[in-house]
């Protein structure tokens, strides 16, 4: 007769060969999707103690189904530039998985943007929605167009041609874009404006991040990263530690990154750096926020003038270098992959203690190890950064009661999320078997909730 020990662990075994069995799979039929590749690997990793502890999954399939995306469109967009010559690019959208209520995701505007990042952004999104304990599935979309450089009139041509296209797969029941990078007010209001004039309706709940005259709720710019503080904050104080007093590396300087300082700030840390694509600035007295956000918000230009204006700072070609500097919390918030293993031990050797993800997976699997098997605090991104996400809910409930509440009862909300977000992650990495490992419990939490509503609406 087995002993309880070698039931334990032939039933750790299958759930391991089971998960490595579906991502081979998954390999083999999305080849050179490297990005999507990282982010099921990341996740399938920490999924083998809920399948060796509840076999049930395995036998329904949950992994096989989840990974699999319920849709994904492509199309064509055509649009014609200032000067009158046709423009093609390629759109997207991902709708992922709908168990536990309507497809919620961005809308990303990059030259980067292919299947691989789309699929990658939809996979976490299923998890990260859960996590929020709002009634939200995972999608994704996005266009590989460079805003870059261009007009508003091309802009908003560009925009409604996409919108044309992928009005015909979404609505305030059914799919719910949002912003994301290169997908701000502007965007939006053009994307809402020309829904609006296809569907011959005022449908507040397509869209959110919406302008505050046209159905937006207020907090809705700050969320992503007041809600990465919010989380990190939580994080500290279980550890006897606080932003107050401490010094703080964000890196970007786009919306996520600015509110991120904005709340550190708040707290009492000092920022010391930010970035953007093209290299960083390092601020020894502290980051001048409003000189950030007039140059970023205001006029759209580069971060390296902000020495112009703080002869005392430094400006450094090339963003990587940022992590170089010795700081005690370290908030990447630009975009992924941009803290590789090499990275991350200058960072541990130069003294961190948090790390916390304001971006979609900015931190490579190689990275992750070497902050976890250093006992640094860790935020992952599905959790820290589901802020947006949250707030994007709460202005979809906003819309459907036809209400608008303020910016403190939305803070306040997001707070409360955040919190909750952290302690249910806690909560599930100890229960199995992983005490302080927020990558394990904030994975773990997010798919036992879709997976047993998967379970329950039978094969679908």
């Amino acid at each position: 007769m087995q002993t309880l020990e070698e039931v334990k662990n032939n039933e750790t075994k299958a759930a391991l060969d089971y998960v490595n069995e579906v991502f081979e799979v998954v390999k083999l039929r999305n080849p050179n999707e490297f990005e999507f590749h990282q982010a099921v690997e990341e996740i399938f990793d920490s999924l083998v103690p809920v399948f060796s502890k509840h076999p049930k999954y395995m036998h329904q399939g949950i992994l096989e189904r989840i990974v699999e995306p319920e849709r994904l469109i492509t199309f064509r967009v055509p649009w014609t530039d200032d000067k009158g010559k046709v423009q093609i690019n390629r759109g997207f959208r991902v709708q992922y998985n709908s168990a536990i209520g309507p497809y919620k995701g961005g809308i990303r505007f990059h030259p980067s943007v292919n299947a691989s990042i789309i699929k990658f952004l939809g996979f976490e999104q299923i998890f990260k929605n859960s996590l929020t304990g709002q009634p939200i599935g995972g999608g994704k979309g996005g266009a590989d167009f460079n805003p870059k450089g261009k007009s508003d009139g091309e802009i908003m041509r560009f925009t409604q041609s996409f919108m044309t296209e992928l009005s015909k797969y979404i609505g305030p029941d059914t799919d719910i874009p949002a912003g994301d990078i290169g997908v701000g007010a502007r965007e939006i209001g053009y994307m809402f404006g020309q829904y609006k004039r296809l569907r011959g309706a005022y449908e507040a709940g397509v869209l959110t991040g919406k302008g505050i005259g046209y159905g937006g709720s207020l907090g809705r710019t700050e969320a992503t990263g007041y809600g990465t503080v919010y989380f990190v904050e939580e994080m500290l104080k279980d550890k006897g530690l606080s932003f107050k007093g401490s010094t703080v590396i964000v890196s970007g300087s786009g919306n996520v990154s600015i509110y991120a300082m904005e709340k550190a700030m708040q707290l009492g840390a000092k920022v010391i750096a930010c970035s953007d694509s093209n290299g960083y600035v390092y601020d020894e007295s502290g980051i001048n926020l409003e000189t950030v956000k007039r140059l970023k918000e205001v006029e759209g230009k580069r971060i390296y003038e902000y020495v112009l204006e703080h002869p005392f700072a430094q400006y450094v070609e090339g963003c990587s270098g940022i992590w170089s500097i010795p700081c005690d919390i370290a908030l990447p918030c630009a975009t992924q992959n941009e803290i590789n293993d090499c990275s991350a031990k200058v960072l541990v050797a130069n003294g961190v203690k948090a790390i916390g993800e304001g971006a979609n997976m900015p931190s490579t699997l190689a990275a992750i190890n070497v902050f976890l098997e250093s006992d640094i605090l860790f935020a992952p991104a599905k959790a820290a950064n589901a802020g947006g996400v949250a707030v994007s809910s709460l202005e979809m409930a906003q819309n459907s009661a036809r209400l608008a509440w303020s910016f403190e009862e939305v803070d306040a909300k997001l707070r409360s999320i955040m919190t909750n977000i952290y302690h249910n992650s806690v909560k599930a990495a100890k229960e199995y078997g992983y005490p302080d490992n927020l990558v394990v419990g904030a994975n773990i939490a997010g798919f036992i909730r879709v997976a047993d509503a998967m379970i329950v609406q039978g094969v679908v």
